[in-house]
Order: structure tokens, then C-alpha cells, then sequence
């Protein structure tokens, strides 16, 4: 009984971490829109609101690693739900602008620290063969999450100060969490001795050999300083390249812009009312779920290395085939935040941000919840990609500011004939309606890349990263490749549109496509196979291979 209620509420942890993460990153697509007429927030103060989130978690990853390795994974896991607690607070109280950027940015540490310690955790409390469902289950919980989003930013669209109600309701899956560990024995690897609370909790769920090696390795604990992180001591140095290379090509490859043009390419098969575009991007937050449970089930059977290369080889075809496509129907981008929302901007966002009164109401409700799927950087962490670039687009600032009745007719008038002129060319002219095959074509390679994402990438780099480090620098270690993802992510997010302007749409997605045939060429060489093993056995497998 011991043993199943351990297995049961690790399971909890590393569900609800990843819970709270999708929600936190996924909330604020919808909220944006509240508080961009609430606070008259211009484009500049809604990217630093975006952007807060991952400087909090920049922050955490550079500093958490210390807190992990130092005070244990357990109690880093409940200082971050405390925190997360008071972000929260702050966030549904809030005021002013720079509390909510206060707020954002705490709730980005304490998210940052949870992503952090949930994988370690969870790995080194559970059996080798039960490893990779475990801690593969934080990535399903941040698919959840953004669904999860999703659904709340629809339901509290039309409240006034809806916005509280979102941000506020994190507090619950943070309230379970905290109470769950709390049920769970300190993490067996900061133990000088074996105790009797440690066999109690961790022996029951593994083979002999596992508990050979397990009652070992706290007694055989190595200390270790940063820099062994660039040393050949224990062949860290080869860790580190692997640890640096996953997280690296997780983002060049392209996930965190993809879904950027999810509700361009919505639109241009047809989905062009708001019901039916919120559908469509719920049905890829559906897909995206699907294939993390799917690599839940064969991150133990088929092993990391097989699903890292076969979902980067699919990524690799699907953004290639994105990029061929758009060559020959191409897809007009445009910045879309431009101009600072006036004094005069119209609330009927607020009350109504999904019925069509302004010409580009279509798209509004499109971008945050296409875009926010993305998340998936594993614990994390990516899911932030140029969120202001999907954020933007949701709110257009040719608003206009008290439209009387005929000419809310004729707005309505023209966003029936689909002339949507924020946002790009109209949807019922060419090039759009001539290439209905290769639009669809576009449609499904996107989602095939989400797919292969959420089946390699997302949880694998996670689950990895959390084995192939000794126990006495895990949290050092997992600390560091982490931030190198966060600052990837700002970077890839920042500079989108840039290179959009310089070498175009088409070639900016072959360029990833290259990048994942690289990504596979890279795991082929350097990344060895983990399944089934012990973290000892795997440890000694690193220390041994040059």
C-alpha cells in the first residue's frame, strides 16, 4: 500500500507541475486582451507583461540549481508553491501595471524552480522501468494545462475584470501539489544514511538490483563544484555537450514559432468564423495531448534515443514541407503591433472580445490559443516563444473608439466578405482561395510537427536531462541547461520577425528543417540510450565512455 500511494502521488507532482505550468503560460492569451483595455496598455507594455514571465524564469534557472542541490528537490518543489501562491495573490490584486509585472515575473521563477526539481524528483524516486511514464507525465500535464487555459479564457471572456479570475485560480492546482508532496519521503538521494522512511518509500517500487544500487549510491555520493561541468572528471564534459545540444536544438528547430501562423493557416482552409477557429485550435491543443500520451507509453518500451530521432526526423519533413508550400501559396505576414492602444480605445473587447464588431474580431480569439500550444519546451519551456508576436496579433490596434450602429454594420458587413486588413490580404482573394490542397497540406504538416514534437523533443529532453547527470550536481546541472533554453527561446522569439523581413517566410522554415536533419545527426552520435537502466548504471555508463 506504502509503495502504490508513493507511486500514485509522485505521479500527482509531476502531473500537477506541468498543470501549472501550461496554465500559467497559456493564461495570459486570453487575459492580454482584458488588460489591454483595463490598464490602456501600448504594444511596448504588453511585451514587457509577456516577456516578465520568462525573465522570472531566467532568473530561477540560474539561481535554482543552487536551491535543488543544496536544500533537495522536495523543498525546492514546496518554496516554489509558495511562491507561486504569492504571484498569484499579487496578480489578482493587482492595480497597476508594474504589480502585474511584478506578479508575472514571480509566478515565471516559481513555475522555472517547479519545472526544475518535479523532473529530478520524480525521476530519482521511481523504479528505472517506470521512469520514463513518470516524469514523461510533467509534459502531458503542461498540454493540459494550456487546454485547461484555454477553456477558462473563453469562459470568463465576457466578466468584467475577468482577468483576476484567471490568474487566481492557479492557487488551486499549486494548493494540491504543495499537499501532495507533503505525503512523500525526502528525496533518498540527500540522505547520509539509508533510513528507514527512505526504504520504506523507494524500495517497495524497484528489482533487486535496483535497490543494490540505490542503497549504494547515497553512501557513494560524489561532491562536485560548477566548473566539473566543463572538466573531464567523470566524463562531464560530454554530459554537459548533450544536456546544452538537446535544449539547444529543442529550440532551433523551430517549436517555439511554428504555431505562430497556426490562425493564418486556420483561416486559409476555412475556419474562418470564431467558433470555429477557437475549435480548430482546441483540436491542436487535442493532438498535441494525444502525442505526449503516446510517448508516455513508449518512453520505457521503445526508449528516448528512438523517439528523439524519429520525432526530429518528422519535424525536419514537416517544417520542409511548410516552407515548400508556402513558397508556391504564400502566406502574407505582417507585424501587427505597431501602434500604441490610445486613451480612446474601445472597450467592447472587454465585454465582447469574441463577437465580430471590428473587421479583425475573427482572428482575435485565434492567435493566443493556437500559439500558447506550442508549449511544450518540456518543462517548459518553450512554450514562451514569441508569445508577444501571438499576442500582438490578437489585438489590433485599428480599433475603433464608440462605433455607432451603421457602422458596426458595416464592419460586420466587411468581416463577413472576409476582409481582414490587419492582419493581411483578404482571406476570399488570391492567393489565398487558388491553393486550397496546398493550404490544407500546410494545415497538416503543422500538425504533424506537433505531433513528432510532443512525442521527441518535449518530454525526452526532459527525461534525459534528468538522468544523465551524478546526483550531487543534478540540480546544478539541469539548472544551467535550462537557462541556455529560456535565453534560446527570447532569442528565437525576438528575432522571428526579423528574419522573416530578411530572408523571407519560406526560407526561414527550410532553415529549420535543416536544423532538425543536424538535430538528428547530433542524438545519433552523442546521445546514448537510458531506458531500463538505473541512474547509477547510467551514471557509470557516462563515466566510462569517452
Amino acid at each position: 500500500g506504502r509503495a502504490l500511494m508513493v507511486l500514485v502521488l509522485s505521479g500527482a507532482v509531476s502531473l500537477l507541475g506541468g498543470l501549472i505550468f501550461g496554465y500559467e503560460l497559456g493564461i495570459i492569451s486570453g487575459a492580454l486582451l482584458q488588460l489591454q483595455a483595463d490598464f490602456q496598455l501600448s504594444c511596448f507594455k504588453q511585451e514587457v507583461l509577456v516577456s516578465a514571465v520568462l525573465i522570472g524564469a531566467l532568473l530561477a534557472s540560474l539561481a535554482g540549481g543552487i536551491l535543488i542541490d543544496r536544500h533537495g528537490r522536495r523543498r525546492a518543489i514546496l518554496v516554489s508553491n509558495l511562491v507561486l501562491l504569492g504571484g498569484s495573490l499579487i496578480l489578482t490584486l493587482a492595480r497597476a501595471f508594474p504589480v502585474l509585472v511584478i506578479g508575472r515575473m514571480t509566478v515565471g521563477f516559481a513555475i522555472s524552480v517547479s519545472s526544475m526539481a518535479c523532473c529530478i524528483y520524480v525521476s530519482e524516486m521511481v523504479a528505472a522501468h517506470q521512469r520514463g511514464l513518470l516524469v514523461s507525465l510533467y509534459e502531458a500535464g503542461i498540454t493540459v494545462g494550456i487546454l485547461l487555459s484555454y477553456a477558462l479564457n473563453y469562459i470568463f471572456a465576457d466578466m468584467d475584470e475577468g482577468w483576476r479570475y484567471m490568474f487566481g485560480l492557479a492557487i488551486a492546482p499549486a494548493a494540491m501539489q504543495f499537499l501532495s508532496i507533503l505525503f512523500l519521503p525526502v528525496n533518498p538521494v540527500k540522505l547520509s544514511s539509508w533510513d528507514s522512511d527512505c526504504q520504506k518509500g523507494l524500495i517497495p517500487l524497484q528489482d533487486t538490483e535496483d535497490k543494490a544500487a540505490a542503497k549504494r549510491e547515497p553512501c557513494q555520493e560524489k561532491h562536485y563544484s560548477f566548473l566539473d561541468l566543463f572538466r573531464t572528471r567523470d566524463n562531464m564534459r560530454r554530459r554537459t555537450l548533450v544536456g546544452l545540444g538537446l535544449v539547444l536544438f529543442q529550440q532551433f528547430t523551430g517549436q517555439p514559432n511554428v504555431l505562430g501562423y497556426a490562425s493564418k493557416i486556420f483561416h486559409s482552409v476555412g475556419f474562418q468564423s470564431n467558433s470555429s477557429a477557437i475549435l480548430a485550435s482546441v483540436g491542436l491543443g487535442a493532438v498535441k495531448v494525444v502525442a505526449t500520451l503516446v510517448a508516455m507509453a513508449l518512453a520505457d518500451k521503445a526508449g528516448r534515443r528512438v523517439l528523439l530521432m524519429a520525432g526530429c526526423v518528422v519535424m525536419a519533413i514537416s517544417v520542409t514541407t511548410i516552407g515548400l508550400t508556402s513558397r508556391m501559396a504564400p502566406l502574407a505576414m505582417a507585424r501587427d503591433c505597431k501602434a500604441a492602444a490610445g486613451p480612446n480605445a474601445s472597450h467592447s473587447l472587454t465585454q465582447h472580445p469574441l463577437t465580430p464588431v471590428l473587421p479583425q474580431a475573427a482572428v482575435s480569439p485565434v492567435p493566443p490559443a493556437s500559439g500558447a500550444v506550442r508549449s511544450q519546451a518540456g518543462p517548459g519551456f518553450a512554450s514562451t516563444r514569441s508569445l508577444t508576436e501571438v499576442f500582438a496579433s490578437t489585438q489590433s490596434k485599428e480599433v475603433v473608439p464608440n462605433p455607432s450602429p451603421a457602422q458596426k454594420r458595416d464592419l460586420a458587413g466587411q468581416s463577413k466578405k472576409g476582409a481582414l486588413e490587419s492582419t493581411g490580404p483578404p482571406l476570399g482573394a488570391a492567393p489565398w482561395a487558388q491553393h486550397t490542397v496546398l493550404n490544407w497540406i500546410t494545415l497538416l504538416s503543422m500538425m504533424a510537427f506537433v505531433s513528432a514534437f510532443s512525442i521527441g523533443f518535449g518530454p525526452m529532453t526532459w527525461l534525459v536531462l534528468s538522468e544523465i547527470y551524478p546526483a550531487g550536481i543534478r540540480g546544478r546541472a539541469f539548472a544551467f541547461c535550462n537557462s541556455f533554453n529560456w535565453a534560446a527561446n527570447l532569442l528565437i522569439s525576438l528575432s522571428f520577425l526579423d528574419l522573416i523581413d530578411a530572408i523571407g517566410f519560406s526560407w526561414m522554415f527550410l532553415l529549420y528543417g535543416l536544423m532538425g536533419v543536424m538535430a538528428v545527426t547530433f542524438i545519433y552520435i552523442f546521445v546514448p540510450e537510458t531506458k531500463g537502466q538505473s541512474l547509477e548504471e547510467i551514471d557509470q555508463q557516462f563515466s566510462r565512455k569517452r
